[in-house]
């Protein structure tokens, strides 16, 4: 009879969307599982058309399998515009969870030996009343340590193009070279 080890296998479990700010957290998150020997968890969570009670009657099982296949091709795409096709470095588990972002990678995250880390983008506060924080959920709700990743500071400078952009402000283009 053997002993079983009760310690769980370190894990740093990250919230991927493919936006920039959570291709920074999933960067942050390989330096993490590199720097403690850790499994570099990537989860992506996804909401059907309409959201849970929105899918009750309308969808059906093939639109559902869509709709996760889908999913699953976001998160390979985003992992391989992080990485490319060399990988983060680390054992990687790539992860697709069906439900909002925030309860997904809290209950993701559940274990004693796991980090969580979340982007923390600086948002509006039209943007924190149509979309509540996933940051800040998790935050309040995870019962492991979570590591809030700033923004990339190339996201600030992207922001402030779109605007000009959006306003039909002039653009001179030789402030993108600096």
């Amino acid at each position: 009879m053997t002993a079983v080890d009760a310690t769980p296998e370190p894990r740093v479990v990250v919230g991927v969307s493919g936006t920039l700010g959570s291709l920074t957290a999933l960067h942050r998150a390989a330096v993490e599982a590199r720097r403690t020997g850790a499994t570099l968890c990537a989860v992506l969570a996804w909401v059907p058309p309409g959201g849970e009670l929105g899918h009750r009657d309308s969808a059906t099982p093939d639109l559902l399998a869509h709709c996760r296949r889908i999913a699953g091709e976001q998160l390979l795409d985003a992992l391989d515009r992080a990485f490319g096709p060399s990988g983060p470095g680390v054992p990687l588990q790539a992860l697709v969870v069906r439900g909002r972002p925030g309860p997904a990678l809290v209950e993701a995250a559940g274990g004693s030996g796991d980090l969580l880390v979340v982007g923390a983008g600086t948002r509006g506060r039209l943007q924190r009343m149509v979309r509540p924080s996933v940051a800040r959920y998790c935050l309040a709700h995870a019962t492991c340590p979570v590591l809030a990743v700033p923004p990339s500071p190339l996201q600030r400078e992207l922001d402030a193009v779109h605007r000009r952009v959006s306003w039909r402000l002039p653009l001179d283009v030789r402030e993108l070279a600096d």
